[in-house]
């Protein structure tokens, strides 16, 4: 199951009324943006989150794969050929308002095709991916909201502050959202950190230590940032104990394409031996880590 955003603003009401969403097959020549050619990749049980004037307001489920259709229309007007997804949707009680929460949003989008902004603000387009990570926690607000209501009076009680409502009925597709996304996150992890412990020996490639519990696998591209293939492939990431992981996953830390240790600023360098780093320190990278670590360094090190 794969998830996705859709960008409709104007066009949400009739896509509703029509049960689907559609993007046109061609452009201006050869160049189609990547948020029309998107749609083609939906697939029957996918997940749509719709956007509209910066609220999310629905969720859907494809009852089809995308297929090649003259977009339907309430109106009587010329349909041009594209990409059409039936869908099922169900409308929010209470939409949730991106900027509000962009806080918690932001670890979460990705560096490239982001459908949001770092100020909250929708991007201009029309489909975007949604990784994993960023569909269980729109999912996480979307319960909140629509699912779990405080009421004032049980909290001045704190007797039972929590009562589940029984008018959303879409409560059972929320759930089996959640559980599929975060199963494919936990499998996925699991299968990645298998592959890498051997090509580090089973040890921190910095400070050597051994004890698995203290053993991470840690990601150069990030899960919200990489393609499926990618989240499990071994030599995107590098094996560090928790400090270092820590370090690193914050880009406090990264190497460079000869496995040289790059150190941010914010680190003094009296400071380097509480860490167990040291300047020109070198790690043992494989050819097949260094376009990894290379994006790590551009995209998540932050040198100051």
């Amino acid at each position: 199951m794969q998830c996705f955003i859709v960008m409709q603003g104007q066009t949400y009401q009739e896509e509703k009324e029509l049960g689907m969403i559609w993007s046109r097959k061609e452009g201006n020549g050869d160049n189609l943006p990547h948020s029309w050619l998107r749609v083609k990749e939906v697939k029957e049980g996918d997940r749509v989150f719709h956007y509209v004037k910066g609220y999310i307001v629905a969720i859907s489920v494809a009852k089809t794969a995308s297929q090649i259709a003259s977009r339907p229309s309430t109106h009587e007007q010329q349909a041009d050929l594209g990409y059409l997804v039936e869908l099922e949707t169900y409308e929010l009680e209470v939409p949730i308002h991106i900027r509000s929460e962009i806080d918690v949003l932001l670890p979460h989008l990705p560096v490239k095709y982001s459908p949001f902004q770092a100020d909250g603000n929708g991007n201009q387009g029309y489909l975007y991916p949604c990784n994993e990570e960023l569909a269980i926690k729109l999912v996480e607000l979307i319960s909140d909201a629509n699912i779990y209501q405080i009421d004032d009076e049980q909290l001045e009680l704190a007797m039972s502050p929590v009562r589940q409502t029984e008018h959303n009925p879409f409560i059972p597709m929320l759930t089996e959202t959640e559980t599929e996304v975060k199963t494919k996150i936990r499998l996925g992890k699991q299968k990645f950190r298998r592959a890498l412990l051997p090509l580090w020996a089973q040890k921190c490639a910095l400070c050597d230590i051994e004890l698995p519990e203290l053993l991470r696998a840690s990601y150069s591209k990030p899960w919200k940032d990489g393609t499926d293939l990618e989240r499990v492939d071994p030599y995107n990431g590098v094996l560090l104990c928790c400090n270092h992981h820590a370090l690193y996953e914050n880009g406090l830390i990264a190497f460079d394409g000869q496995g040289r240790l790059h150190i941010a600023t914010r680190i003094p360098e009296e400071d380097y031996e509480k860490y167990s780093i040291r300047s020109k320190m070198k790690i043992a990278r494989t050819e097949q880590n260094k376009p990894y670590f290379k994006w790590h360094k551009r995209h998540i090190f932050n040198l100051k």
